[in-house]
């Protein structure tokens, strides 16, 4: 039960509706066995000639004097009231019945009533849980996962745990103290028999327990398959005109329906080794019932065992209320080895470590006033060598250019100053103090971000601009708009900016969706600013437009320029020349140029180019 800690400690929030659920799902349980239990009344002084018993017991000891005591009072109504008796006595036990139904389907209604929120919060909490965690959980975590997965774990792990287990948490509380009670009721009419009977469940629940075991496993490479299939949704959405540009579908295709298919024939196994967990404990529960029939049939006509024929009938009677509760538990037990996969998926991500701490309670960082200092740092992933021994500082008010070829290790020396990474050695220091000791919020508050590809929201123009800023005024969101050479082609929109972009801006032009994560920094309006190649998936005129946005912007401000195009930071106060994760060059353009370095034959590729 370990694996449903989590599950159990959102429970522990709900304590007092779970007392109300047992409670009332206790009467529930009693008020079924009291309509049962007037069964044998019909049969033993309605329709036959049985003495009446006129003599109240002294003590109830065992289920004799109980259904001794039972009939005294029956008889007395017979007796008192002469011919009509027996009528007033069937008339009576008939309203026993009703009452008894009537308040067991109450306390059933109102069990049902408690529990119903408890699981719903239970989903919601989790939910929210995981979604929190994936918005906590570093950059870095996300490279080594399948968004597919990730997807599945967030949508069919939640709800194949939802209808295995939370589904079932009704089944794990009322059925097991169903049959508690139900057992406990045949313990007090037959010992005898009640130990033939102790005996067959457990090994009856032994052979359900062997079937049901394969099924954990099962669904593990169920959930894997699941998430590779909604990978390949992702890449094919995704890359939508490259497949088809190339004639890729038939690939594409093969490669979905492959994993569909053998996903098809895993869930058909599932199903049908779970289809089996009902007919199986009926089954089971009726050989039981047969041995009880025989076994309990001996004891009534030896005459020597204290079983009459009432409390066997009643026995009997009361035994086939258990064979429903034992199948519906052998299939929540199913359903929980099934949903066992599910958890443990969920608990991956929930688990995960969080690399990079918020630390809420350290220092915060309200102005930026001096520099950014990069002290002897070098950063690894996963025993992988990315940044070496990188000493630099960014003073304030200072544009830093990082250029070198592709994996050089610009973009994660960027990513570090917002902390979407963690140094691996040495320091980072803004305002001579460690970035650590900020909290992380503070920090990524002083900062903007404008990476190569555009990120936006299927939301509208003004909140893309305004995100992370909810109480932008409408002036506000439009001079940003202008900075950032947007707001001419947005006013050209039927919507203006309350229009609606699409998936990740898909009705706007590229230049148009660079425009609009600039004006998203401007409306920032941070001191420190990160550009990562943000022009260099634009035509010509988009470049210029972007480039002049992005140069009113870098005005007054502390830039840090991933360049792709050189002849953009040409005007940088200081250019930094990477190679295989160390500062190979550093200098101004001109600087560099006349070095006659790597710099300069970076320079000469693009102008033959």
């Amino acid at each position: 039960m370990k694996k449903y800690s989590r599950l159990f400690k959102y429970l522990s929030f709900y304590k007092p509706h779970i007392v109300l659920y047992f409670l009332f799902t206790v009467f529930s349980i009693v008020f079924s066995l009291v309509s049962i239990g007037t069964l044998p009344l019909f049969l033993r002084l309605i329709f036959t000639t049985e003495k009446l018993v006129l003599k109240k017991p002294a003590v109830i000891h065992d289920s004799a004097d109980l259904m001794n005591y039972i009939n005294y009072h029956i008889s007395n109504i017979i007796v008192s009231n002469g011919a009509q008796g027996p009528l007033l006595a069937l008339g009576l036990i008939c309203l026993v019945i009703i009452i008894a139904v009537l308040l067991k389907n109450l306390f059933l209604y109102l069990s049902f009533y408690v529990l119903a929120p408890i699981k719903n919060s239970i989903m919601t909490r989790l939910r929210s849980e995981m979604y929190n965690k994936l918005l906590q959980l570093p950059i870095g975590f996300f490279t080594e996962q399948r968004k597919g997965d990730v997807m599945s774990r967030m949508t069919n792990d939640i709800g194949e745990l939802e209808g295995s287990v939370v589904g079932t948490l009704e089944g794990l509380i009322k059925d097991p103290l169903n049959i508690i009670i139900i057992l406990g009721t045949l313990i007090f009419i037959s010992p005898q028999l009640s130990l033939f009977l102790l005996i067959l469940l457990p090994l009856t629940g032994l052979i359900i327990g062997r079937v049901s075991r394969s099924l954990k496993k099962q669904s593990n490479t169920a959930a894997l398959m699941l998430g590779e299939a909604l990978s390949v949704l992702d890449e094919t959405l995704g890359g939508l005109r490259v497949i088809k540009a190339f004639n890729a579908e038939k690939l594409l295709q093969n490669r979905f329906n492959t994993t569909n298919n053998d996903l098809f024939h895993l869930r058909n196994k599932m199903q049908f080794r779970r289809d089996l967990a009902s007919p199986l404990s009926e089954l089971l529960g009726v050989m039981v019932l047969c041995g009880i029939l025989y076994f309990g049939g001996r004891l009534v006509l030896g005459g020597d065992a204290g079983l009459e024929a009432g409390a066997f009938i009643m026995y009997v009677g009361i035994f086939t209320q258990i064979i429903n509760p034992a199948k519906a538990l052998s299939s929540s037990f199913y359903n929980m080895q099934k949903g066992t996969a599910a958890i443990a998926r969920i608990e991956e991500i929930l688990n995960a470590p969080v690399k990079v701490d918020e630390n809420e309670n350290g220092l915060k960082l309200t102005v930026f006033n001096k520099s950014i200092e990069f002290r002897n740092v070098s950063f690894s992933y996963e025993d992988h060598v990315i940044l070496k021994n990188i000493n630099l500082t960014i003073e304030k008010g200072k544009t830093v250019a990082l250029v070198g070829s592709s994996g050089a290790g610009k973009s994660t020396l960027a990513d570090l100053i917002p902390r979407f990474h963690d140094v691996t050695s040495g320091e980072l220091l803004i305002d001579g103090k460690n970035i650590k000791e900020y909290s992380l919020f503070s920090v990524r508050k002083q900062m903007g971000i404008v990476t190569q590809e555009p990120i936006l929201f299927n939301d509208t123009i003004g909140r893309n601009i305004a995100l992370g800023m909810e109480n932008a005024s409408e002036e506000q969101i439009e001079h940003a708009a202008k900075i950032a050479n947007a707001h001419n082609f947005i006013e050209q929109k039927e919507g203006g900016y309350h229009s609606n972009i699409g998936d990740r801006g898909g009705k706007l032009s590229g230049g148009e969706r660079q425009r609009l994560t600039i004006a998203r920094a401007v409306l920032k309006n941070p001191p420190v600013l990160i550009l990562d190649e943000a022009t260099s998936a634009l035509d010509t005129e988009s470049e210029r437009l972007v480039q002049d946005a992005i140069n009113r912007m870098m005005q007054n401000r502390t830039s840090i320029v991933i360049a792709h195009r050189l002849s953009t930071i040409r005007h940088a106060d200081e250019i930094v020349v990477m190679q295989k994760g160390e500062i190979a060059e550093r200098g101004t353009h001109d600087k560099l140029l006349a070095q006659g370095g790597i710099y300069k034959r970076l320079v000469d590729m693009q102008e033959v180019k």
